[in-house]
């Protein structure tokens, strides 16, 4: 399936977009019996979780796979040849991802690679017109924002972020609420990546191993050494852009960043291998807690915490407060709901409450076939999700404006601390279409 979208139609198709077919788009009948075809581009963990996923979808074939160590390529060939289906080619070279998208027998990219070669993987995939879904990074320049921008819009191919948290249950029921008007008019969102990383990026040598050679650490802890800023936005950031609007009627204006001292990895590596090792000479650039304050073209405002070096349980510090309701959820801790003149007077009350009547339409469906996939279920809503709509030949929910949006974060949050945490403005990737474009994610109990 190499298809072309109208362009025209592509942006402007909106919530009518999931309902009704595009220049080349199928109904849900006659998408039915259609396989989708796809390839692979990085078989690490994430890489190789999503392919695992995609093998229990038996509307999925896998032609062709990418991966640079040998060992994953191997295992990923042989996990779709254990799923019954055909062997697919492998490809190892550094630059062979060039190779796989100009397969003519593929209809999306699946990208899992470390976050330098997303952007120009993707670019690539859609250039020979393919869907493309990268995994989860933040931008390391405004410059390569744009080029995934310039690339969906001259292709009419879409870039959709598998942004996992955006199909988190609760999150899902919540946007449900606030687009019901729960809420009244929404202020505020708070949110973040809270997560102790410190394991994960360094790793004390052994006699195997040195440090981050088993996994993200490998490359992941070069950011921490180099960059100064909100490096993984977009966990937090993606479901609160949703109840936002955010390039749908409303925009992100400006931000400003504001970086703690960055103690705690140093002090971590000195603790696993003492002072005079070479790695507790590095210099961690990395921030502790950096702290981005977000202001939205219809007056709300959104922060959003980045905090990796720290020992803590996870959470992703969400908050949504509108003129009616407050939501707050922090993981295994709590997940509180206040409604104005429907709860008790000052008392919080538990989300679960209210989540057999705010569920949403896609939650309702995935609980009654088996809720599977890691995340509480999320990463396969996401994987699931672009291929309902790589089949159907339609848009995808979460688009390239959104993924250009929320990983701009990242680079715009380094230049504002570099300027003594002044303000910067976010630039229009819509291009003023913001203004008329309507939203898309989650009206739809397919995607």
């Amino acid at each position: 399936m190499n298809v072309s979208i109208n362009r025209r139609d592509f942006i402007n198709a909106g919530a009518a977009g999931l309902t009704a077919t595009l220049t080349g788009g199928l109904s849900l009948a006659e998408a039915e019996t259609r396989k989708v075809r796809l390839g692979f581009v990085g078989l690490g963990g994430q890489g190789t979780g999503l392919l695992r996923m995609c093998l229990d979808m038996d509307d999925v074939e896998v032609p062709a796979l990418s991966e640079i160590k040998p060992d994953r390529l191997q295992r990923a060939v042989d996990l779709v040849v254990k799923s019954g289906r055909k062997e697919p080619e492998g490809y190892s070279g550094e630059e062979d991802f060039r190779k796989l998208c100009e397969r003519s027998d593929l209809d999306g990219v699946i990208v899992a690679t470390p976050w330098l070669w997303h952007t120009p993987m993707c670019v690539t995939a859609m250039k020979a017109r393919k869907y493309v879904a990268p995994e989860v990074w933040g931008a390391s320049s405004l410059e390569e924002c744009w080029e995934l921008v310039k690339a969906s819009e001259e292709s009419g191919m879409p870039c959709m972020m598998l942004e996992n948290h955006c199909y988190e249950r609760t999150p899902m029921a919540v946007l449900k609420m606030v687009r019901a008007g729960i809420f009244g008019e929404l202020v505020h969102g708070e949110c973040g990546y809270c997560h102790d990383l410190r394991a994960l990026k360094f790793e004390p040598p052994d006699a195997r191993y040195g440090p981050g050679a088993r996994g993200e650490g490998e490359w992941r802890t070069e950011h921490s050494i180099k960059r100064n800023g909100d490096l993984y936005p977009t966990h937090g950031l993606g479901p609160i852009a949703n109840c936002m609007d955010i390039n749908r009627g409303n925009r992100m204006v400006t931000l400003t960043s504001t970086p703690t001292d960055s103690n705690s990895l140093h002090e971590f590596i000195v603790r696993q291998v003492g002072p005079d090792h070479p790695s507790a000479k590095l210099e961690i650039k990395l921030a502790d807690i950096v702290t981005t304050v977000v202001k939205c073209q219809n007056g709300e405002t959104i922060i959003i915490k980045h905090d990796t070096n720290l020992p803590r349980p996870y959470t992703s510090n969400y908050l949504v407060q509108g003129t009616k309701a407050v939501w707050m959820e922090h993981r295994d801790l709590v997940s509180s709901i206040y409604i104005d003149e429907v709860s008790p007077a000052h008392k919080w009350e538990t989300i679960d409450k209210y989540l057999e009547e705010w569920e949403h339409p896609m939650w309702q469906k995935f609980l009654k076939g088996g809720v599977k996939g890691g995340h509480g279920g999320a990463d396969w809503l996401k994987a699931r999700s672009f291929v309902e709509c790589v089949k159907r030949r339609i848009p995808t929910p979460i688009d390239v404006y959104d993924t250009a949006a929320w990983i701009s974060v990242s680079p715009l949050s380094e230049e504002s601390i570099t300027k003594g945490s002044a303000p910067v403005d976010f630039p229009d990737f819509t291009g003023g279409m913001w203004m008329k474009r309507k939203p898309i994610f989650g009206l739809s109990a397919d995607y």
